[in-house]
């Protein structure tokens, strides 16, 4: 816990990765069922290509003397996923287990010379990210993701973080499964290019509602897998909840989730206007804590925007 309230007191933001998927799939060539990394932590190859992938984010995390928040490969690891995936639920388990086996591997290597770095174990929907096949109520959430992060838990993480989230039910669930297992949650919402969640409801109102069903409960709240423009303007407020919003990982791309979906090429925008649009966005967030890259981004883009904002900070 003691990182923890480390990230929480700095007074630059943490680094953390790009969009790890997308690096994997479109620019390293890896396949896997339904976007499911995980799966890849049984391939040798793919192994080798995420050790190199985490240890250029964390070199980049040295030279800007600042933390990290390194990720588990966990995202669409729920056991639900795992019909889909044609493995068992135990084999489910074993991977999130391996995945953070395989981070703290590369936290051992790395914690001489980037301090602190947290180990963020990742949980994903238990649906599709983009567009919510269901929504949950906040007690089928609970019960159908509690596997997975008590398998995080007893593995050593020091935060879980539901990445992609597009309900309130889940996220709800989810941080209220963190908190019977002594962890802290971070809930990552995605947005559409109008700034609302697939299901209608505007951010702000999210951040509320979860906040109100769980007293508060998640540690903080982040905005991923959308451009910076379909965001900016809604976070141009000073209302309480954005100063909620504790981290960013936008996509590189303007395009919409749909269009994203239905694209066989990668759309990896511009790096530089991606870090100068972070200059804004945290003009805007006063309680930025972790800035790095979701869909369509890798170190470039990340590189770009701790230029920007480490640099700004430094001078």
């Amino acid at each position: 816990m003691a990182d923890v309230q480390a990230l929480l007191k700095a007074d630059r933001p943490f680094l953390t990765d790009g969009g790890f998927e997308t690096w994997l799939f479109f620019q390293k060539g890896f396949e896997a069922p339904e976007f499911a990394a995980i799966v890849l932590m049984d391939d040798e190859d793919a192994r080798a290509a995420m050790r190199s992938y985490f240890d250029g984010f964390l070199s980049m995390a040295e030279r800007a003397g600042t933390g990290y928040v390194l990720d588990t490969n966990t995202w669409r690891g729920c056991t639900r996923w795992g019909p889909a995936l044609n493995k068992s639920e135990s084999d489910m388990l074993r991977l999130t287990e391996d995945a953070v086996s395989f981070a703290k591997d590369i936290r051992d290597a790395w914690q001489a010379r980037v301090s602190p770095i947290l180990l963020n174990g990742v949980v994903g929907p238990a649906g599709d990210g983009y567009s919510p096949d269901e929504l949950p109520t906040p007690e089928t959430a609970r019960a159908m993701h509690r596997p997975q992060i008590d398998a995080l838990a007893r593995s050593g993480v020091d935060m879980i973080s539901a990445i992609t989230m597009t309900n309130t039910g889940e996220a709800t669930g989810i941080t209220r499964c963190a908190a019977a297992f002594g962890l802290p949650a971070v809930i990552s919402f995605t947005v559409e290019t109008d700034g609302r969640l697939p299901t209608g409801e505007s951010l702000g109102e999210a951040i509320d509602s979860v906040d109100a069903a769980t007293g508060n409960g998640p540690l903080y709240y982040m905005v991923n897998c959308a451009h910076p423009d379909h965001f900016a303007e809604t976070v141009k407020s000073d209302a309480s909840w954005v100063g909620r919003i504790g981290g960013v990982r936008a996509n590189a791309s303007r395009m919409s989730h749909a269009e994203l979906d239905n694209s066989d090429t990668l759309d990896q925008g511009d790096p530089e206007e991606f870090g100068t649009l972070h200059v804004e966005l945290a003009k805007r967030l006063p309680g930025l804590r972790v800035v790095g890259g979701c869909c369509g981004t890798d170190h470039r883009h990340v590189g770009c925007v701790s230029k920007h904002l480490h640099e700004k900070a430094a001078a």
